[in-house]
């Protein structure tokens, strides 16, 4: 994907919480706009990083103040060449303050190991952020991402703090969708006719981190219920889903778990503001 208009801004709302330090890219990361369209974001200087690679980017913008890039293939002239599926060599652990994924992980096929990779190269402190295909991008690579996956994932008892989640629909540039957490036992149901963007920023929270007990949170609920629930009397999950798209028109739908935010508030006053 390299860096859009969502991502860009998805950069700056991250910047709100410090500079970026020691940077890693997964995947050399590409700056995909227009000279109009950074400018309008971060003003006429900026016009010249447009369809350049993002090192420059985050050092004059997003307090960068080293920027490596990790890749399988030297292509693109990465400055790490290795493998994602593989886990990183140990000299890499833990260097980064920032590491950005924005369209990288879907075409890893070690997912899980993917994941534990990005981990391993944040510091103690260090925050992740991923842009990812969730919803109508199938062919793009091998996965999409649900809400479900990180919210389990980047959890305090994994070791995370701060996780938030943000969709993105890739027809409205002007807003996203926040998302809320799901009372226990029910499920981030999404749906959407067009293609839709998962933004995740996460914060290790210690150098010790765990992922190998992550499981679906309703099914965890589930799981520790009294007594095995009798058969719903109602439609297969899918069915609603497909009813749902029917009749909200493709408009992009989570129903109380998604809270619509203009994506200009959130760069003055943050996911609360």
């Amino acid at each position: 994907m390299g860096i859009d208009l969502h991502g860009l801004n998805f950069l700056r709302l991250a910047r709100r919480s410090g500079p970026f330090g020691a940077t890693v890219m997964i995947g050399r990361q590409g700056v995909h706009l227009k000279p109009k369209v950074i400018e309008v974001c971060l003003g006429p200087e900026a016009r010249a990083l447009a369809g350049q690679y993002a090192e420059p980017l985050l050092t004059a913008y997003f307090g960068a103040t080293d920027v490596q890039s990790i890749d399988f293939s030297d292509y693109e002239r990465a400055s790490i060449i290795h493998d994602f599926n593989q886990p990183v060599p140990d000299a890499l652990h833990g260097r980064f303050d920032t590491v950005i994924d924005f369209g990288t992980l879907e075409h890893v096929f070690q997912i899980p190991q993917a994941l534990k990779n990005c981990s391993l190269l944040a510091s103690s402190g260090g925050q992740i952020l991923h842009v990812l295909p969730a919803n109508n991008l199938c062919g793009h690579g091998f996965w999409q991402f649900s809400p479900e996956l990180f919210l389990s994932l980047y959890s305090t008892r994994n070791g995370y703090r701060d996780t938030e989640l943000l969709l993105a629909d890739l027809r409205d540039t002007a807003h996203w969708h926040h998302v809320q957490p799901a009372p226990p036992g029910e499920r981030i149901a999404v749906s959407s006719a067009a293609p839709v963007y998962i933004l995740v920023r996460t914060v290790k929270a210690q150098s010790a981190f765990s992922h190998d007990s992550v499981q679906q949170s309703d099914y965890l609920v589930a799981w520790d219920a009294a007594a095995p629930p009798e058969l719903p009397a109602r439609p297969p999950f899918w069915r609603k889903l497909l009813r749902s798209l029917h009749k909200r028109r493709g408009r992009l739908d989570g129903t109380r778990h998604l809270r619509k935010i203009a994506v200009g508030d959130a760069m003055q006053s943050g996911l609360e503001g």
